[in-house]
């Protein structure tokens, strides 16, 4: 089984692939590990295109079966064609936005605040990711996402709401190992 779980920044995506993955014992890949290079401030050296690809296809290309976690829209027509499912997870916006900065507190702490170049990256972390629900908005957003799902050759489950891991851990599990 092949899964692609993908939707906005603090949406879920990474928790539920970590959750399946040891539920049904394949490896997760996270698709920020290939978009960003290592780097003294995290998550701000973007990955040569060519090279990312690459990088996960090699990855992939080794197993059966795979869970890919993360947005894959900017990457290419063929990574449609990859999955046997996709699955789609949709959180309002205030419950994101509380998560989002949530994390960043958690992984960086009061330098979100105190260090002037972090602060500087936190703020434009935020305002990029409070723009997902603006179908007009340039970079991704649920318009893209919705769009690109559309062309997948796969089932798509839709998760909307604050539903907790069990609960959409169910709605996947139920489409992979039916009863």
């Amino acid at each position: 089984m092949k899964i692609h779980i993908l939707g906005a920044s603090c949406a879920g995506s990474t928790t539920l692939g970590k959750t399946l993955s040891t539920r049904l014992n394949i490896p997760y890949f996270d698709t920020d590990t290939y978009f960003w290079e290592k780097a003294v401030v995290p998550y701000t050296v973007k990955r040569e295109p060519k090279l990312r690809n690459q990088l996960l296809k090699d990855e992939l290309n080794r197993l059966e079966n795979y869970i890919v976690g993360g947005s894959l829209v900017s990457w290419g027509e063929e990574w449609k064609q990859m999955f046997d499912l996709a699955v789609f997870l949709y959180l309002p916006k205030e419950i994101r936005m509380e998560r989002l900065v949530q994390r960043e507190i958690e992984r960086y702490g009061n330098d979100i605040y105190d260090d002037p170049q972090r602060h500087k990256l936190f703020l434009e972390f935020i305002d990029w990711a409070s723009k997902y629900d603006d179908r007009s908005f340039t970079g991704r957003n649920i318009g893209i996402h919705e769009s690109w799902l559309e062309g997948v050759n796969c089932p798509v489950i839709k998760i909307e709401g604050d539903t907790t891991v069990a609960e959409r851990l169910r709605c996947v599990i139920d489409v992979v190992e039916p009863i």
